[in-house]
């Protein structure tokens, strides 16, 4: 058996799509936002202008947020020291669980390591625990929640994105008498569109399901707290799993569930990728707690970013550029071939010092290849200037398509 061939041969598939991700090796600049250096062109660092990340706000770069993690990493010293169960509870994973629940007027909160494993632990687990429970599941979720319900072993549905009716015939249809599990996003990534919670909370109470919300995409973003698009809509309080992020719009790392405080607990109890995984570093729970609780106050950020989004869609659409429809803050800019996209972004990124991933496959359909900006308030009206203009001299140049799909 060549075992090296295997996993060589496995890559080169991966190329021969165009799909072969390389990471950008980049240094965030404190204060600088959204700018850059970049360390993989040669001797020199260059630097760039980031139009991928998902610190949407910039609260990564908040002197509130940084004054907190440093004072924390002066009282508690670096990492946890164990998982929460084994001396790795700190003090700041209370407070910062007490505020997410606060957040999102849940009795309770849970704090992950990450926002992939708070969807996949919670899934698994509830899903498992409830005899013959049936999941009904958003085909556009993402690739944590897919895994999280695979993983339970539970019978699943998958209903076509957004589609209020084909949900309710797949309801309508299961044995009235089984627990039942509807998973979906808020704002799903890729195409910038948004779930319409409220009817589905509203087929769940007709059929006693419960509700499972990820709203990674919109905590922080959304609400007059940030407490998401559920609170925006006013149906938090229906939402049985509201799941959130806190390396997105909060700027730090670490993925959480909100719930009551029965669910909460059972999931705390059961799940082993909570159990057995080392507790968030305090310092991470500090910089998170200050990030939220300033955003619960401050509405700024999330009006300046909302303004920005839609000026850039603008800009976009002015340059006869193919902006995709989108009713968030996700600008997505269609290509529609993966050796294309990453043409483009190459190109962008070496001759002028723009960094955009390219978006393909796993992530989107094949045939949906592509680039997908994030313009936060720290993007002024000289970098979007340039990157239009970049844009549009790069599509004239490749003789790309300037119609959507």
């Amino acid at each position: 058996m060549d075992y090296k061939k295997i996993f060589a041969d496995a890559i080169e598939a991966v190329r021969k799509e165009g799909r072969y991700r390389v990471f950008a090796d980049i240094s965030r600049e404190r204060g600088n936002f959204p700018r850059a250096l970049r360390h993989d062109a040669g001797d020199n660092a260059r630097a760039i202008t980031v139009w991928c990340s998902n610190d949407y706000l910039g609260m990564g770069q908040h002197p509130v947020v940084i004054e907190a993690m440093h004072k924390a990493l002066d009282e508690t010293g670096a990492g946890a020291g164990g998982t929460r169960n084994i001396a790795g509870t700190n003090h700041y994973h209370v407070l910062l669980e007490q505020e997410l629940a606060d957040l999102h007027g849940k009795e309770a909160a849970l704090l992950f390591t990450s926002g992939y494993i708070s969807n996949e632990a919670t899934l698994s687990t509830v899903a498992k625990l409830l005899p013959g429970c049936i999941v009904y599941s958003d085909e556009m979720n993402h690739a944590s929640m897919i895994q999280g319900i695979r993983n339970s072993g539970a019978k699943k549905h998958i209903f076509r994105h957004n589609d209020l009716a084909h949900l309710e015939e797949l309801l309508k249809a299961s044995d009235p008498d089984a627990p039942k599990l509807i998973a979906f996003e808020s704002v799903y990534s890729m195409d910038g569109d948004i779930a319409p919670i409220g009817a589905i909370c509203d087929l769940a109470d007709k059929y006693n399901a419960m509700t499972y919300l990820d709203e990674v995409h919109a905590v922080g973003l959304y609400g007059k707290r940030g407490g998401g698009v559920s609170e925006r809509d006013n149906v938090a309080d229906r939402v049985t799993i509201i799941e959130g992020t806190l390396g997105k719009a909060f700027g730090v790392m670490g993925g959480y569930i909100t719930a009551s405080k029965a669910l909460v607990d059972v999931v705390r109890s059961y799940a082993s990728g909570f159990i057995f995984t080392t507790a968030l570093s305090p310092v991470l729970a500090a910089g998170a707690l200050a990030s939220i609780r300033h955003l619960k106050s401050s509405e700024s950020e999330r009006a300046q970013h909302q303004e920005r989004a839609a000026k850039l869609k603008a800009r976009l659409a002015a340059a006869n550029l193919p902006v995709m429809e989108s009713e968030s803050h996700i600008v997505p800019v269609f290509i529609g071939d993966p050796v294309l996209c990453k043409d483009v972004s190459d190109i962008l990124l070496n001759e002028y010092g723009i960094y955009v991933q390219p978006i393909n496959y796993p992530t989107v359909a094949r045939g949906t290849e592509r680039l997908r900006f994030t313009p936060g308030p720290l993007h002024d009206d000289n970098v979007m200037d340039t990157l239009v203009d970049a844009l549009s001299e790069v599509w004239a140049r490749l003789n790309l398509k300037r119609a959507v799909g």
